[in-house]
């Protein structure tokens, strides 16, 4: 839950600092152990996957440190 609120707070904070310029964005869809992953630049594509894959780790760590 805390992660969804940090993502829209960097959301709204990037879209009230931006003052113009070019947009670019990408994403990952996990579907099982592949993901797909797009992105408007091969840049951005990179991050996205660079992302995901520190998300992931987090939540396996996370799932590690809770588990009884």
């Amino acid at each position: 839950m805390l992660l969804i609120f940090a993502g829209f707070a960097l959301i709204a904070l990037a879209l009230l600092s931006s003052a113009g310029g070019r947009a670019a964005g990408g994403g990952v869809v996990l579907l099982g152990p592949l993901p797909i992953v797009f992105g408007s630049s091969v840049k951005m594509a990179k991050v996205a996957l660079l992302l995901a894959l520190v998300l992931a780790s987090l939540a396996v760590l996370l799932a590690l440190c809770w588990a009884p």
